[in-house]
Order: structure tokens, then C-alpha cells, then sequence
């Protein structure tokens, strides 16, 4: 089979009222080729498929997409391109052409732009007038932070996720600050753990054993700051990993990787990232943000057919040159 080169060039989309501007526009810091590869394989012919992708990086303030191209084998009809409610850029196709597997292949090049430093969140607000300000001010900017408050599928809002992110919200204490005190301290008592849960795992459960991966990080986190009454949003795309020292970057051995992102209403939106124990600066790549994890799952779909299916995802991010 041949894969069909369907090209997707993302132009950069408006703010939202919640996207801060940067005060000014400095050059890139950072370029990077992203190749992420989803295969399918099944036991028997599929007679139909149709998947929906959230597979194309965001261009905001921080981030711009230069090139993007999404390639399948077997070749995709009906290709549908688009946006969902959080603007994250979409793409839907159907193969209709028995097959017997699937291979989608996404190339994305990008420019990262300076992030703000420790030093610059460092004088943010009070967490308690965050809080009291999500029940009170109507502006654009806070009305739509205002959706990430509440329950989401696969984020719970639990006396037991409070209590755990609580001990860093001392009275008084500045958001951010604290948010960074509960990203360390998340790194700190849990150990991640591949096998130690799933996408159905409750975040109680992971409170309770201390173990899991990114995605449970990031939305225990979520849950923990909810509970406090403060804004958060569910942060999906890509890391730059860095292999030993003295040893070549390798193919695939990179992952899809999820976040969390904290609303301040001085600063707009500002990512930590809970399994490196880091306030997000040019080396996470943004794909898409949502309330949890269903809202930015980077592939799903339905086949006719098919039999028991084998899946295999391969990531690779690669430094690149910045431009002259």
C-alpha cells in the first residue's frame, strides 16, 4: 500500500480572551521537529474505520507551527479538518478499503518562544482572592477559565484530592508559588509506574497507591487545585527527553506527555509540569488543552472488524536550528 501524503498546513488561531499576549514579541528560543507514529495491526480485515485526531500542535503565544502533514496508510477519504470547543485543532477521516492495518504517520515543526520564569510568577496573587474572584468577576478572560472549576470524566472533585493539594495553600500564600510547591511535592511522593494503572483508574486510587504516569499526575493535580476553587486545565503534547550523556538521541523512544496549566488572572496561563517537577519552559510542546485527558486523546475511533488489534505509538522529538 501506499501512504497518501494529505498535507495539513496550521495557520496560527486568535487568542482566547484567557491567552495573555507576551509584553513583547522576542525571537524563538527553541525549534523542533516532532514525528509521531500511531500502527494499528489486527488480527482480521477491517471492513471500515473512522478516526478523529488531536494530533496537530497549537499556535499561541508561546508556540507557532511552521509545517504540518499527516500521513495514512491506507490512504484516508473524507478528511475533515477542524476545530473542537477548546480551539484545538482536529482532523477526522474514514478508510473504507479493507485492511488489515493502520498506520498514521504526523510530522510537525515548530518554534518555541520564551515562557514566564520563577522569577516573574513569583509575586502573583493570594490563592484565596483567585478563588473568591472566580465567584465574582464576570470579564471574558475569567468567565471562560471558569469551565476548567468543576468535575470532569476522568477528574473527580474529592474531599481526598483537596486535603492532598491543601498543605500547599498556606493562607495568603501567592498561587503560583504554591502551585509550584504542589507540583514538587507530587514528584516527590509518587513514583511513576507504567503498569500501575490505566485510563480507568480513579484519581483516589492513584492518591492511594502513589503511582502512575504523566496523565495521572497531571489530572490528580487538576483535581487537588478544583478542589480548591482554583481554575486548571489538562495539558497534552510532547517533551523533549535528553538521552545519557555520551549517547545518541534515540528514534521513537519519546512519548506523548500531559501537564497542567493554572490560571492567574495578572499572568493568564501558566504550566507545571508535576512528573519532572518544573514550571513548564521551552522544552514541552503543546498539542492541545481541554478539562482532562477524553478531551485531547490524540487518536480515537471505530473500525468494523478487525479481530483482537495490536498498537504500537512511536514519538521522536529532535532539536532543530533555530532560524536566522
Amino acid at each position: 500500500m501506499t501512504p497518501s501524503q494529505t498535507q495539513q498546513t496550521a495557520s496560527p488561531l486568535p487568542n482566547t480572551a484567557s491567552d495573555t499576549p507576551l509584553p513583547h514579541a522576542p525571537a524563538a528560543c527553541a525549534r523542533y521537529l516532532v514525528v509521531h507514529q500511531t500502527r494499528y495491526s489486527y488480527q482480521s480485515a477491517v471492513s471500515l474505520s473512522q478516526q478523529y485526531l488531536h494530533m496537530t500542535p497549537r499556535s499561541f503565544d508561546y508556540q507557532r507551527t511552521e509545517a504540518h502533514r499527516i500521513v495514512t496508510d491506507p490512504p484516508a477519504e473524507d478528511i475533515t479538518d477542524g476545530a473542537d470547543y477548546f480551539g484545538n485543532l482536529t482532523r477526522h477521516f474514514s478508510i473504507a478499503a479493507p485492511h488489515s492495518a493502520l498506520l498514521v504517520h504526523v510530522e510537525s515543526t515548530l518554534a518555541l518562544y520564551p515562557r514566564r520564569t520563577l522569577e516573574q510568577i513569583a509575586d502573583s496573587a493570594p490563592w484565596e482572592l483567585v478563588r473568591d474572584l472566580m465567584l465574582t468577576d464576570r470579564s471574558d478572560a475569567t468567565l471562560e477559565a471558569c469551565q476548567y472549576l468543576y468535575a470532569s470524566p476522568h477528574v473527580s472533585l474529592s474531599a481526598e484530592l483537596a486535603d492532598y493539594a491543601r498543605d500547599s495553600f498556606d493562607a495568603g500564600r501567592p498561587l503560583l508559588d504554591a502551585a509550584l510547591d504542589l507540583t514538587r511535592r507530587i514528584f516527590d511522593d509518587f513514583e511513576f509506574d507504567s503498569t500501575a494503572t490505566d485510563i480507568s483508574t480513579p484519581l483516589e486510587q492513584v492518591l492511594s497507591g502513589r503511582r502512575g504516569v504523566c496523565q495521572d499526575f497531571a489530572q490528580l493535580m487538576i483535581g487537588g487545585l478544583r478542589g480548591m476553587g482554583l481554575p486548571a486545565r489538562y495539558m497534552s503534547g510532547y517533551l523533549l527527553t535528553h538521552p545519557p550523556e555520551g549517547q545518541p538521541r534515540m528514534i521513537g523512544a519519546d512519548a506523548s506527555h500531559a501537564w497542567v496549566s493554572v490560571y492567574d488572572p495578572a499572568l493568564g496561563w501558566i504550566d507545571f509540569d508535576p512528573t519532572n517537577r518544573c514550571l513548564v519552559q521551552h522544552e514541552h510542546i503543546v498539542t492541545g488543552w481541554g478539562r482532562d485527558f477524553s478531551d485531547v486523546t490524540p487518536m480515537r475511533g471505530i473500525v468494523l472488524g478487525g479481530g483482537e488489534q495490536g498498537l504500537q505509538v512511536n514519538v521522536t522529538v529532535t532539536p532543530l536550528e533555530l532560524a536566522g
